[in-house]
């Protein structure tokens, strides 16, 4: 089953390459709306909120309130459930960065230079200001960049983090379609058990994270930071700790996630002499 993860960048011609990718390989395309409920109910905040902070357009206020941490936890597991289902694409939410080592995954990014953004947006809002133009491209891009690196650390306009970067102002949007098409059909892209395998360790570990961070929250750092690396269902976890409690719980709450298999607790358990 294809899996493509792509950026969704303002006045490229993504959304037309998305379009054609999903007639051609019969593929659902994963709008913002499911995306944000979903992350929103695992949250506990409002959609509108969701929405504003992925965009880039939260204030201030809503920043400092915010625990990026815990949503790009929450988000990382709604694109993997997504993800797991199969014949899909998914545009944005940092999709091609959280899904890049899954290794039947496309990750592209559809990009142009300026101008030419400038003239899809122009012709699309039957407008002829370059200015007005330019300046909702740059904001959206900076928004974007903000996000990204909030939630994950990154710089999404590294090439490296991609299978394959096309440009539309040389490439026609079919070409692009085209391309992406061959990619998916070929040996290096097919689902094999082993990549699916992968793509399941990659959800359950998500799922793991996020129900440590639920359970503890920012307590986890109180006692120290639990690492959890997963391998065919089972679990281990790495730390330490001077609390007996936070370690059994910790192994309670990871074998009652979905999909784990078995649980190993490296936690180091570190005990304090009182000094007299």
């Amino acid at each position: 089953m294809a899996v493509i993860a792509m950026t969704r960048e303002m006045a490229t011609l993504g959304k037309d390459v998305a379009a054609g990718l999903a007639e051609q390989l019969g593929l659902d395309i994963v709008h913002h709306e499911l995306v944000e409920h979903d992350i929103a109910q695992r949250a506990g905040m409002r959609e509108s909120e969701v929405h504003r902070f992925l965009e880039g357009e939260a204030s201030l206020l809503e920043r400092w309130k915010i625990n990026s941490k815990r949503l790009s936890h929450y988000t990382a597991q709604e694109i993997l459930e997504l993800a797991v289902k199969g014949d899909v694409l998914i545009r944005g939410w940092g999709a091609t960065y959280l899904l890049r080592s899954v290794p039947h995954v496309i990750c592209v990014r559809i990009c142009a230079p300026m101008p030419f953004r400038e003239q899809v947006l122009m012709q699309r809002l039957g407008i002829e200001d370059h200015a007005a133009a330019r300046s909702a491209i740059a904001s959206n891009d900076a928004a974007h960049s903000r996000t990204m690196q909030k939630l994950f650390g990154i710089d999404w306009m590294d090439a490296s983090l991609y299978t394959v970067v096309l440009n539309t102002a040389r490439v026609s949007v079919q070409d692009c379609v085209e391309h992406i098409v061959r990619l998916a059909a070929s040996a290096a892209f097919r689902e094999t058990a082993q990549a699916r395998s992968a793509l399941v360790d990659e959800l359950i570990l998500s799922r793991v994270r996020s129900a440590l961070d639920q359970h503890f929250g920012s307590g986890l750092t109180a006692f120290g930071e639990i690492e959890a690396t997963v391998s065919s269902g089972k679990v281990t976890l790495t730390g330490a700790t001077s609390d007996e409690r936070a370690i059994v719980e910790a192994v309670r709450l990871t074998h009652g996630v979905e999909g784990v298999t078995g649980v190993e607790s490296k936690i180091a358990h570190i005990a304090f002499r009182t000094v007299t």
